[in-house]
């Protein structure tokens, strides 16, 4: 079998498989592209992926593709260009997007846990529940960043928030995702702080990474109630590490 032909089996069963749940994947592929516009990878009056690149790259058909990008363009979010192929419009840039007031002090990295501990065990539970084989792999790379560190004694607060971000992609809503980049600065504090506190005793780092790779797993079976009560359990450690077990009293 030639390697066009192979290319076009694999997009007939991609197309047959989307085929039960053609709305989400298009939902998905369109806010994927905004999000890349918006971090700046495509800015303004440049050229887009091609749908073959871009099926690749999201791993969906060209069918999927070729739909989110005519949603795109309903809106005024892209334009065609005859021959040259599809290019960003200004208007694709968002509004800012929601934001947090900078880190200043103890309480407020306290805060961001707790604040986590409401939203990131549910993103969990969604992520079992809803997750895809593309969703699958963006935390597996995670996963993999986060377990080359730890074979080399080091903590990367990067992958560690690609992780969690990735699990919260995994749910589907990009209110989670959202709520995630806006508290990225102030996650990144915790991170930093806490990978700080695991230098040293090697079962430490290996601990946390297990507590990772737990997660990835329950939401690769699809269990959903355990899913959430392992990331729970993680930011719990996380937090209680960090502080060494002594919570400030944030009632006054």
């Amino acid at each position: 079998m030639s390697h066009a032909e192979n290319d076009d089996s694999r997009e007939k069963g991609l197309a047959r498989t989307e085929k039960a749940r053609p709305a989400k994947l298009v939902d998905r592929v369109v806010d994927q592209l905004l999000e890349r516009i918006n971090a700046g990878n495509y800015a303004p009056d440049s050229r887009l992926p091609g749908e073959h690149e871009l099926a690749a790259m999201l791993g969906v058909s060209r069918p999927v593709v070729r739909d989110a990008i005519g949603r795109l363009r309903e809106k005024g979010l892209v334009y065609a260009r005859q021959g040259a192929g599809t290019f960003v419009a200004a208007q694709a840039m968002r509004a800012p997007q929601l934001g947090f007031s900078p880190v200043r002090s103890i309480a407020d990295i306290q805060r961001c846990y707790e604040f986590r501990m409401t939203i990131e065990p549910a993103a969990a539970y969604f992520a079992a529940r809803r997750r895809d084989a593309a969703a699958l792999t963006r935390i597996a790379d995670a996963l993999a960043e986060l377990r080359e560190a730890t074979r080399h004694q080091l903590h990367r607060t990067d992958a560690d928030f690609q992780f969690h971000r990735a699990v919260t992609e995994a749910a589907n809503n990009h209110y989670y995702t959202a709520s995630l980049d806006a508290l990225k600065q102030h996650i990144a504090v915790g991170m930093h702080l806490h990978g700080l506190s695991l230098v040293g005793p090697r079962q430490m780092l290996e601990g946390v990474f297990e507590e990772h790779r737990a997660i990835h797993q329950a939401i690769a079976d699809g269990d959903a109630d355990l899913a959430r009560s392992l990331m729970l359990d993680h930011l719990t450690g996380s937090r209680d590490r960090l502080f060494e077990g002594r919570i400030l009293d944030l009632s006054f």
